[in-house]
């Protein structure tokens, strides 16, 4: 699963996800893209499973990039531990989507193989997406 090798701090505050995504949100390497259309944290878990899920029904042809990393720790108390005594331990890394955020891309496969390997992958994440092609992309 991803995850930071190393983190400036143990812990972080939940902070706040409001409006559409700064950078991210062209194509920038392959011809189909998997776009968020809304905000959420996505867990390693969650994009591990996705790209799994991508990488079988495209039968490891082609090219499969990940275009967000996981580098926000979720912390967490342990079970029935009372109230106060600090923050708790990281448990887990999230990446923080905003809408039009490019999740996946892929390249060197055809057009309804890409569709419907990208559909399985949307299937496995907390947001609704959106598949997209590049503008310049010529049907066979």
């Amino acid at each position: 699963m991803l995850q930071p090798k190393k983190t400036k701090f143990r812990r972080q505050q939940k902070g706040k996800m409001k409006g559409n995504t700064k950078r991210g949100a062209e194509l920038a390497f392959g011809s189909f893209g998997l776009k968020s259309l809304d905000e959420s944290w996505i867990t390693s878990r969650q994009i591990e499973a996705a790209r799994q899920a991508i990488t079988r029904r495209m039968k490891r042809e082609g090219q499969l990039w990940i275009r967000i990393f996981p580098d926000k720790p979720v912390t967490k108390k342990p079970a029935e531990v009372r109230m106060g005594k600090g923050k708790g331990a990281p448990e887990y890394f999230v990446a923080r989507v905003s809408p039009g955020r490019i999740l996946f891309e892929a390249e060197g496969v055809t057009h309804e193989t890409a569709k419907e390997a990208m559909r399985l992958g949307a299937q496995k994440l907390p947001v609704i997406t959106k598949f997209i092609v590049r503008r310049d992309f010529v049907f066979d």
